[in-house]
């Protein structure tokens, strides 16, 4: 069966502009990434390649495609594609995607890897600037649109609700601003850097996408959800009652082949 990397890889192979999709499902994405070594401590130092091309690490979508690949039992750690690029800022090497048998198997070259880490690094404050005018959006590219829907679609339990609208600020700057409503203190970085993510990947200039975090009781909120392109942000339901993880079930305790 083919995995969402797989389809978003060969949609890129037939139309290049499909590649900010596939690169940001590549962040999405939990990976297996092969070790040197056993994990030490809170280091994990990944296996490098020696190619002709310069030294590739090997990363892999499925569980069952690593352990095709290696034959022999190895180390691995299971990351998000957005964690393995910040590791590899800096560390000038390319990636080896599903090397193998796989519709996705690809070599992402060092450049490639070093322009999706600073993207998965890039992080855009909210803007602090209040708007004097809200407006319904207008000029809203629909890759931003399909972009920050892919995002918040995810973002059941953190994300009330999301209002996009256009703004006009005090000395006639315009704009689009995004108010995302009931977002926990602790949640706003990681929101603001994956909605951000999101307008780097949908193609359009970061600067025309500001963020507005509001509580339920703003009274701001009414312009907002008046004016503004609501996004439907799924339930978060969680399961009844959770029954203890089985040995090298628990994500954050990845067992080890042997």
């Amino acid at each position: 069966m083919d995995t969402s990397l797989d389809l978003a890889y060969v949609a890129m192979q037939k139309d290049e502009a499909q590649a900010p999709a596939f690169y940001a499902r590549f962040l999405e994405t939990e990976l297996f990434l092969l070790l040197e070594t056993e994990i030490a401590g809170d280091e994990a130092k990944p296996m490098v390649m020696e190619t002709s091309d310069g030294p590739l690490v090997l990363v892999f979508d499925l569980e069952a495609r690593m352990a095709a690949f290696s034959e022999v039992p190895s180390d691995y750690v299971a990351l998000s594609g957005r964690r393995i690029a910040r590791m590899l800022a800096g560390q000038e090497v390319s990636i080896g995607l599903n090397l193998g048998e796989s519709p996705s198997a690809m070599v992402m070259p060092i450049d490639a890897v070093s322009w999706l880490a600073g993207a998965a690094i890039g992080e855009d404050e909210a803007i602090e600037a209040k708007p004097v005018e809200i407006n319904k959006p207008t000029g809203v590219p629909e890759a931003l649109i399909v972009a920050l829907d892919g995002k918040l679609a995810n973002m059941g339990g953190v994300v009330g609700a999301a209002h996009l609208v256009s703004v006009r600020y005090k000395g006639g700057e315009q704009g689009h601003m995004l108010a995302l409503v009931n977002v926990p203190e602790a949640a706003k970085p990681g929101v603001s850097e994956a909605l951000s993510e999101a307008v780097r990947f949908s193609g359009i200039e970061a600067g025309q996408l500001d963020l507005a975090f509001l509580e339920a009781d703003d009274p701001h909120l009414a312009s907002f959800a008046r004016a503004g392109l609501a996004f439907e942000i799924p339930e978060l339901i969680l399961p009844k009652k959770l029954a203890p993880l089985a040995p090298g079930m628990d994500p954050d305790k990845p067992p080890i082949l042997r």
